[in-house]
C-alpha cells in the first residue's frame, strides 16, 4: 500500500510554503525564477516523496545488517528478541516507559495488565506489548522524518526483517505532529480497562504542557517530591472507576498497584519501571524532532520552488521557533524535584559529547527544569545535522546570540548568566556548527 493513501485530511498544503534556499537541490529552478506552488500536501511534494524515497534511518541500516548476517536477533526466553533488538538499535533498556491506554496500532493488546513498553534513544522508539507477536519501531530518518516499522517472527529459515507500516500514519500525520509524519505524545483520561474517555479531552504533550495535565494513560514510577495526585502532581497511574455500590465514578490507582504487585518477568516485561525522568525527557525530545523535520521539509520545498530564503518570514519564524524550543522557551516550570533513574541519566549523557571540563548538554536538572544548562542535546542529533546549512547555521547562531547576550527578550529570562556561559563553552568545545556560524558572521 502506498504510504500517502492513508493520510489524514486537514493538513497544511505546500502552496502555503513561501521560502527558498541557495545551493544545489534536486529539481531546483534557476535563480530569479520560481515554480508554481505545489497544490498537494507536504509529504507528497516531489522534493519530499515520503512514500517512495529510499530511507537511511537506523532501522533501514539494521535491515541491511540482518539480511547479510552481520547482525542476528536472539530468540531465547520470552523477551530475547526484544532485548537483542534494543541492543542492535543501541536503545537503552533503562529508557522504558509504560503506556496502558488503548491507543496506537495495537490497542486491542494494550491495557493496564499488558501496557505498551516504549524504549527510545535519539533516533528510534521501540514499542513492545507482551501479549502481541508484533514489535513496533519508529525510526527518525535524518531527512525523511519518522518511518514506521513492525517486526514479527519470520517463516522458518527466513531472516528477521522490519517492514514499513503505512497504517501508522492514520494517527501519526496530524495537526499535533505539525502536519508531517511525526511522533505523538498525548495524555488521556481512561477507564479501568485503559479505554480513553475522549469526551473528557485529549492533551497533546510537549515540554510546555503543565505537569498536572501530563501522563494520563501512562504508568509513572520514580522518586519525586510532588504529591501523587495533587495540584502539583500528574494524571499518571489513574483510571476512572465505579464504586462497588455502583455509585459515582472515582479516580483510583488500583490497576497501577496491581501492576507493581507482580514480578515483571512473570508478565514478560523487562522491568516494572516507567521512570518520571525518562517521561520528562521523552516529552521534550519527540515534539522537538517534529519541529526539526518540519523545518527540514519546508526548506527543501522552498529551494525546489525557487524562493528567496532571505526575504521569507515564514521560514525565519520556523527557525526562531526551533531555536526557542532548543533554548527551553516556555518550558513548564518544575514545582517539584525529581531524582532520575541513575542508569537512564547515565545512558543519556553517554550519547553526547562533553566539553573540556566534562560537562554535557544532556545533564539533567529536574529541580527547576529538565536540563541543567538550559540548551537541548537535540543539537547533536543526526536530524539536526541533516538540516540544510542555510537554515541550520542561523538556528545555531541565534542560540549563541541568546547565550552571549546579543539577542535579548523576556522569553529568555529563564537562562541565568552562569548557565549561559557554561552552555556557550560546551557548544564552543563540542559543536562543529558554532565556528561555522561565527565564520559567516551570523
Amino acid at each position: 500500500m502506498r504510504v500517502g493513501s492513508v493520510r489524514m485530511v486537514g493538513r497544511v498544503c505546500a502552496a502555503l510554503l513561501v521560502a527558498a534556499l541557495g545551493g544545489a537541490v534536486r529539481g531546483q529552478v534557476p535563480a530569479g525564477q520560481a515554480r508554481e506552488p505545489f497544490p498537494g500536501t507536504l509529504d507528497d511534494h516531489p522534493v519530499i516523496g515520503y512514500a517512495d524515497t529510499l530511507v537511511h534511518d537506523r532501522v533501514a541500516r539494521l535491515n541491511d545488517a540482518l539480511a547479510d548476517g552481520r547482525v542476528a536477533l536472539a530468540t531465547e526466553g520470552s523477551t530475547g528478541v526484544l532485548r537483542s533488538l534494543l541492543a542492535a538499535l543501541d536503545v537503552p533498556e533503562s529508557s522504558q516507559l509504560l503506556v496502558f491506554s488503548k491507543t496506537a496500532l495495537q490497542s486491542q493488546f494494550t491495557g493496564p495488565a499488558t501496557p505498551r513498553a516504549l524504549y527510545y534513544n535519539d533516533a528510534v522508539v521501540v514499542g513492545y506489548i507482551a501479549s502481541s507477536p508484533v514489535i513496533e519501531v519508529a525510526a527518525l530518518d535524518p531527512k525523511q522524518g519518522v518511518q514506521f516499522y513492525t517486526i514479527e517472527p519470520p517463516p522458518s529459515g527466513q531472516p528477521w526483517r522490519l517492514a514499513r507500516t503505512p497504517a501508522c500514519l492514520n494517527c501519526h500525520l496530524a495537526q499535533s505532529t505539525l502536519d508531517i509524519p511525526g511522533f505523538i505524545v498525548r495524555s488521556h483520561q481512561v477507564d479501568r480497562e485503559g479505554r480513553p474517555l475522549l469526551a473528557l479531552g485529549v492533551t497533546p504533550v510537549d515540554m510546555r504542557t503543565p505537569h498536572p495535565q501530563r501522563w494520563g494513560g501512562w504508568f509513572v514510577t520514580g522518586a519525586s517530591t510532588a504529591p501523587p495526585y495533587g495540584p502539583l502532581g500528574h494524571m499518571g497511574n489513574l483510571v476512572h472507576m465505579r464504586r462497588p455500590d455502583e455509585g459515582p465514578e472515582i479516580l483510583a490507582d488500583m490497576p497501577f498497584r496491581a501492576w507493581l504487585g507482580q514480578a515483571p518477568e512473570a508478565r514478560r516485561y523487562l522491568s516494572e519501571q516507567s521512570d518520571i525522568s525518562a517521561l520528562l525527557t521523552f516529552d521534550h525530545q519527540m515534539p522537538g524532532f517534529n519541529l526539526i523535520t518540519r523545518l527540514q521539509w519546508e526548506a527543501r520545498v522552498a529551494a525546489y520552488e525557487g524562493r528567496s530564503l532571505d526575504t521569507d518570514q515564514d521560514i525565519e519564524a520556523r527557525r526562531e521557533a526551533l531555536a526557542d524550543y532548543l533554548l527551553g522557551v516556555g518550558e513548564a516550570p518544575f514545582d517539584f524535584s525529581v531524582t532520575p533513574r541513575a542508569d537512564f541519566a547515565r545512558a543519556l549523557i553517554e550519547r553526547f559529547p562533553r566539553d573540556g571540563q566534562g560537562r554535557s548538554l544532556a545533564e539533567l536538572d529536574l529541580t527547576q527544569r529538565l536540563l541543567k544548562y538550559g540548551v537541548s542535546f537535540l543539537v547533536y542529533t543526526e536530524a539536526f545535522a541533516a538540516l540544510p546549512r542555510e537554515v541550520r547555521l542561523p538556528v545555531m547562531a541565534r542560540i549563541m546570540a541568546v547565550l552571549d547576550g546579543r539577542v535579548t527578550a523576556p522569553k529568555y529570562a529563564h537562562l541565568r548568566p552562569g548557565e549561559r556561559l557554561a552552555a556557550r563553552i560546551i557548544l564552543r568545545d563540542t559543536h562543529p556548527d558554532v565556528r561555522g556560524a561565527w565564520a559567516e558572521g551570523r
